[in-house]
């Protein structure tokens, strides 16, 4: 099956648990179309180059999937209807990368900054 990676924006005003609730509820939609999450990483909340539907802040979201291209458009078209989410972005890819995405090792390389 072809190999994806999604980011995927939600609305600011959503708690981190509600955020994150999002990633497991379009995770069982792929699922029940034949697709699966590789992986899933929680970006927490950042600032946006400009507004979006009036936020400058939104939860950003990355998921690794594993599904057939039906079971993605499928996907994108419930992200893009739900009123929470306020952008999706889709690539295919050839393989995923091993351990964390850039964004995630950046924060790790800030931590043990300021442990020092």
């Amino acid at each position: 099956m072809p190999l994806y990676e999604h980011v995927m924006i939600a609305r600011q005003d959503l708690s981190n648990v509600q955020a994150e609730g999002l990633i497991d509820h379009f995770a069982a939609i792929l699922s029940d179309h034949g697709g699966k999450l590789v992986d899933q990483e929680y970006w927490g909340i950042k600032t946006m180059a400009y507004k979006i539907n009036k936020n400058r802040k939104g939860h950003y979201a990355y998921l690794r999937t594993d599904a057939p291209a039906p079971a993605v458009q499928e996907m994108e078209r419930l992200m893009r209807l739900h009123d929470d989410v306020m952008r999706v972005m889709t690539v295919k890819v050839d393989a995923h990368e091993e351990g964390p995405s850039a964004q995630m090792q950046k924060r790790d390389d800030r931590d043990r900054e300021r442990r020092r």
